[in-house]
């Protein structure tokens, strides 16, 4: 499976004081909406996600259609084909996407340690 570029989305007390605390870490703002509460940054190929009130704890995400390099690709792996797959080997899904869609949609589940993994296809 492709599951696309990786991130960590932190749920964060202060927004603006995590992305000070991550602008000197080398991190640089490259989308979001602070105002909506969130922000993307990048250091390289490492991507962090700042998320003020939107959800409790930290969340790996993957984007399935978007290169490290937060570019959209084509060579993905389908949201509701990893669904599929991963329901066949037996993996308990929180979310699930209606396999009857097209483009956009996430699913969610928690890997054996409760660390919760958002796979979230944008196009």
């Amino acid at each position: 499976m492709k599951l696309g570029a990786f991130s960590i989305s932190l749920s964060v007390a202060e927004l603006e004081r995590s992305r000070a605390f991550y602008a000197s870490l080398g991190f640089e703002v490259t989308g979001g909406d602070a105002e909506q509460g969130w922000l993307i940054l990048k250091n390289g190929d490492a991507i962090v996600g700042l998320f003020h009130g939107l959800f409790e704890g930290n969340i790996l995400t993957f984007n399935p259609g978007l290169g490290q390099d937060t570019r959209q690709t084509d060579d993905y792996t389908d949201v509701r084909e990893i669904q599929i797959r991963l329901e066949e080997a037996g993996i308990e899904l929180i979310e699930r996407v209606d396999p009857d869609s097209t483009g956009a949609g996430h699913i969610t589940l928690v890997d054996p340690d409760g660390n919760a993994i958002l796979i979230d296809q944008f196009f």
